[in-house]
């Protein structure tokens, strides 16, 4: 096993790991954002339409955060 083949091993995982953590964070803002809604519903039902069209929205804005960071990799590995 030559070195070049240990370093493209060694970036091939550590790309891995790095989207990996950079999951985290959308996947903790979502878990917060749904919690507050459900809890906000069940103190007001009567907003709950417009609780969900906000939360779905703020959805959508936390998940282009989870493709960003797929998107990254690809972007840059091109050049």
């Amino acid at each position: 096993m030559d070195a070049t083949t240990v370093l493209a091993q060694i970036t091939g995982n550590i790309a891995t790991v790095g989207y990996g953590l950079a999951a985290i964070g959308p996947a903790i803002g979502l878990g917060i954002m749904i919690g507050k809604t459900i809890e906000s519903t069940a103190r007001q039902p009567e907003l709950a339409g417009r609780l969900q069209t906000t939360m779905f929205i703020g959805v959508a804005f936390i998940e282009i955060l989870a493709l960003i960071g797929i998107a990254t990799p690809f972007i840059f590995a091109a050049v």
